[in-house]
Order: structure tokens, then sequence, then C-alpha cells
């Protein structure tokens, strides 16, 4: 075992490190860093095990991350002076771009709820996460609290740096240890409060938290800026790196001693099962709503796939999850309403090789859009399933269509966002879905659309299908999910009036074929209508880009709640308005 006064010398070591870094840098956070340097030497030298993951919640306290790879010889020392530049991929919060981090932090509080994804999905080792007290005031952090004392997560160690201040001023309950520990065993977690510079104590702590049957929270009392007397619990340093003059004082005050520890860090590697299932057979004209054609599917892929798992936001009954909640509860797990500790427990199963499915309202995604984003900066292998979208759920109004998730996903680079039309193009995309990498999104409808394509049709990603063609089309309507309904009931009428339109299903948002479709938009001479279930900047967006001027039918006032044929009509997106629409551009 590592003795006490080695582990000392390497903390110091961690926060000259750090000072080092941040100035060669000119930006940085030193402070953070020196306030849990004891902690981290103690973590990285003595306590973690190669089954074992630790996330960095209070991600600007980086650079002592990265100097503790520089200490264990994973970089060199002279990389640390690389910080926060542009060739580096020490940046200036933690990301996956260094292939040791597993999950991006830097907005704060979101750290626990993917060490609690991880620690469900480890079958050995611990998941210690490190945050910092001014993000603990963030209510993802007791999401996370709440829902891991629920599933009993005995593998997972949540350490508080209480270091008094935060960027402008005192943290909400300053050095009220008490205050904390007080909340996490509310929460219904172990907790217990220690000298968060004093090795002894962090060594009975860690000590304790392997033994617990509760998750387990350490609050540290620390100081910012620890070690050097300008700078030790001294307001207006947050976010300061020291000037050359002053890092060199802060350094001799000190004074590093060299030492030499191991440390069993290791490099992540994860690997995702395909999977390989057989798509349910329907009859043409059938009603079946696309919800009910992902629920059947996803059980289908669970039989086949044991590293899929489904987290649902306490509407499993809606989204359609409950089938496979049913056949796999071991793989099945309840954020109950939580969404952005649902993402964040997605995230922390991803970095474990699963493929989470996560399912919910499509608008409610909307709350856990910054946990989405940042799991995409981590690089993680989430699948969404937004269900309830567009006016056309009728009467529970606004406030659960989804009307803003397109705009919202298209926001995230690289992001799949998938909007089938009926139950086989359905199933066949909830199978494509899976087997992508990266952050997808499927649309499902509540209510029931008939059967418009066989088993035997295909739905590629990044294609899409043209549903009528004729040699004399003279508009081309593009669709989705239940507009392309709207658009084949206005395709007949305009038929009998002896009127050629081209009908595409635009199943695939994004990727987007876009040769085709540019090609598609000439011989209808360029004449485009875009008609979709959702506010501006969705699916007309994407055209706009690819074509240029086209014209668009989508809700464009926030909508009320009525009976859904009515709210198509009143909000012109139903097939009468697209015959108007036809008329006026041929």
């Amino acid at each position: 075992m590592v003795k006490i006064k080695e582990l000392q010398i390497m903390a110091d070591r961690l926060r000259v490190d750090s000072i080092i870094a941040t100035t060669a840098a000119g930006s940085g956070h030193p402070t953070s860093c020196m306030s849990c340097a004891e902690i981290m030497s103690t973590l990285f030298f003595n306590t973690i095990t190669k089954d074992d993951d630790f996330i960095l919640s209070k991600g600007h306290a980086v650079p002592i991350l990265w100097s503790v790879y520089a200490e264990a010889g994973i970089i060199s020392q002279a990389k640390l002076k690389t910080l926060r530049k542009i060739s580096s991929n020490l940046e200036g919060h933690p990301t996956p771009n260094m292939p040791y981090i597993q999950v991006a932090t830097g907005s704060l509080g979101q750290g626990l709820s993917a060490g609690l994804g991880m620690a469900l999905a480890k079958t050995k080792g611990k998941t210690f996460v490190l945050l910092g007290d001014s993000e603990s005031t963030e209510g993802s952090v007791w999401e996370a609290a709440n829902t891991a004392a629920y599933y009993k997560t005995k593998n997972l160690i949540a350490i508080i740096d209480v270091n008094r201040l935060g960027q402008s001023q005192e943290t909400m309950h300053g050095h009220k240890i008490r205050v904390y520990k007080k909340k996490f065993k509310a929460f219904g977690w172990k907790a217990v409060s220690i000298n968060g510079h004093s090795i002894k104590q962090i060594l009975w702590a860690l000590k304790l938290a392997r033994k617990s049957k509760k998750p387990f929270a350490i609050i540290a009392k620390t100081y910012k800026g620890k070690g050097v007397s300008f700078l030790e619990n001294k307001e207006g340093w947050h976010g300061k790196a020291l000037s050359k003059d002053e890092a060199k004082l802060a350094i001799e005050e000190i004074n590093p001693q060299k030492i030499k520890l191991k440390s069993q860090i290791k490099k992540p590697k994860v690997n995702y099962k395909r999977s390989n299932f057989k798509l349910n057979n329907y009859e043409l004209k059938e009603e079946v709503a696309t919800r009910d054609a992902f629920g059947k599917a996803l059980v289908n892929a669970g039989k086949t796939n044991n590293k899929i798992i489904t987290i649902d936001g306490e509407v499993r009954n809606s989204t359609k999850t409950e089938e496979f909640f049913k056949k796999f509860p071991k793989r099945s797990f309840e954020s109950f309403i939580a969404e952005q500790n649902m993402v964040g427990m997605a995230l922390g199963f991803s970095t474990q090789g699963f493929t989470p499915v996560v399912a919910t309202f499509g608008t409610f995604f909307t709350r856990a859009f910054d946990f989405i984003r940042m799991a995409n900066y981590s690089k993680a292998n989430i699948k969404f399933v937004g269900s309830h979208v567009g006016v056309h759920i009728g009467e529970d109004g606004p406030s659960q269509m989804g009307l803003e998730d397109i705009s919202m996903f298209l926001s995230v680079p690289n992001s799949t966002i998938l909007y089938p039309s009926d139950a086989p193009s359905t199933e066949y995309l909830t199978k494509e879905m899976l087997n992508l990498k990266g952050i997808s999104y499927l649309r499902t409808t509540r209510g029931t659309t008939p059967v418009i394509y066989s088993e035997k049709e295909k739905f590629p990603v990044g294609k899409f299908k043209v549903v009528k063609k004729s040699k004399s089309d003279k508009v081309l309507i593009i669709a989705a999910g239940i507009t392309l309904h709207e658009s084949l009931k206005a395709y007949e009428i305009l038929q009998k009036k002896k009127i050629n339109v081209r009908i595409i299903d635009l199943y695939s948002i994004r990727p987007l074929d876009s040769k085709n479709l540019i090609k598609n938009a000439k011989e209808c001479k360029n004449k485009v209508i875009v008609v979709e279930d959702h506010y501006p900047y969705g699916i007309s967006a994407v055209i706009t880009e690819i074509l240029g001027k086209v014209t668009s039918l989508n809700i464009k006032e926030t909508p009320r709640s009525g009976d859904p044929d009515k709210l198509l009509k009143k909000y012109q997106i139903d097939s009468s308005t697209i015959i108007k629409t036809v008329e006026k551009l041929k």
C-alpha cells in the first residue's frame, strides 16, 4: 500500500503540474484543481483499479486530471504545456479526444447521472464521480441521487469537493458540509464528511465506500487554491491562470518533491453488438400506430441482442416500451419523470458497450437537451425515440406535442433523424437505427395510420421513397409521418382533377440523399411543397438548404387542444390545404 506521505507528495506535484499547465495556456482553473489534489492523488495512485471507472463531473478542473496522466506516465510532462491549444487533445474541459476520457463534462451537474448509468451497467468494480459544490445546486444531481438510491446502486461513489467558492461568490452552502451530508442521506445514500486535504481521512472514507451496501457520498471540506498563501480560500481567482511570476512564487511555496507512483488507469475499449432480428408482417391498409410497431421491433431486437437496454421516462405504456420491460426486466430501467437523468444514465450505459434506447414523448426531450448535446460530445451511442409528435395528438394540447424535436436534434452535429410513416417502415428503421453508431432519433406517432408498404420494402438510412410519380408531375410534395398520409389523400383528389404530383416520403431527415432530391425537384420544375407537423426550421429547413426556396406548410403558431383532424385543417397541413397549394403552384 502506498504511504500517506507519498500520496501527499503526489498531491503537491499535481498542484504544481496544474499551475504549470494553466500558466502555459494563459487560461484555465488552477485553484479548482488545487482544492482536490489530495482526492485525486489518493484515487489514482492508491484506490482506483482496472475494474473501476472515474468521471470528473467538475470538468473545469481537468488540468489536474491531465496532470494525473502525466505523473502516471500516460503523457509526457512537456505535453501539459499544450493545454487548450488547438493541436492538443488536452482540452479545456474533458472530451474523448483524449482517449482515456469516457464522458465529456463541463456543463455542470451531469457527471453523477452518467456515473449512475455506468454503475448500473457494471458487473464488477466501482464508479467514482468527483463533483464540485457549485454544481450540486443543479436539479439533475438530485435526480441522479434519487434514482441511484431507488436502484440501490452500491457501486456508485460520489465525492463532493466542497471548496466554498464558486465563480463569482461563495456557494449556496459555503463550508456547511453538514447540509450536503443531510441532503444525500435524505435521498437514501450513505454519507460521510471529511477533511478533503487529509489523506488519512480520504483513505478511511474510500474504504467505507468500498464496503457500502448503498450509494456512497463523501463530502470533502477543501480550500480553493490550497497550498499557496495568496490563493488559498481567496475570492477572485476562479478561472484565472497565474502569471509566470505568480506561478514561480506558488511553485516555490509548494516546493514539490520528486516521486514516482504507479497507477492502474486503463484506456477504455468499447464495442457495440449488432442487432439482427425478424420484422413483423402487416396487412396493407391495416391501421397501426407507428409507436406500436416500434415497441414490437424493440422486443424482437432484445431477443437477439442482450446489449440493448431501455430507459423510459415513466410513460412506457404510451411509448410502447412496456413489452420490452416485461420481457427483459433486468435490461429495463425506469427513470421516472426525470428526463435529464434519463439521458445521463444512457450515456453511462453507452460507455460500457450497451446500446441504450431512451423513450419518452418527443417534446420532453427538450428538457434534456443539454444532456443530449453533451452525450454527443462524449461520442455516445444512444437511440432516442420520441412519441406523441405533432398536432395530430389532439386534445392533450401543445404542452404534449412534439413540435421542436426535429429542430433540436438537427442542431446536434452528425445525429441521425428518422420519421417513419407506417408500421413496416418503423420496424425497418428501428433495426437500422440500432445498428448505427452515435446519436439517433426516431419519431413515432400517437394515432394509427394505414400500412402503405409491404414487408419486402427496404428503408436504408440516408435515402427516401418516391411514393407517387409520373413523367408529367407538376409539383413535388415532400412529407413524412402523418403528413405523408395527408399528401396521399391529396394525391387521389388531384388525380381526379388530372393534376399529376410527385410525392416523397422523407423517412430519413438526416442524413439525406441531396443529389437524388435535387434530381426529383428539377423533374418537377423546382416547384416544391414541404408539409410537416412541426414548427418551422425542421424538415423545411433541411430541404431549403438543399433546394433553395420552397413552399412550406408547417405549424406557424402555438397550437391548441382539439380533434386531431380539425387541428391538421386549422394549422393548414391537411390534404385540403395541400390541394389548394398545389393548384396555386402548378
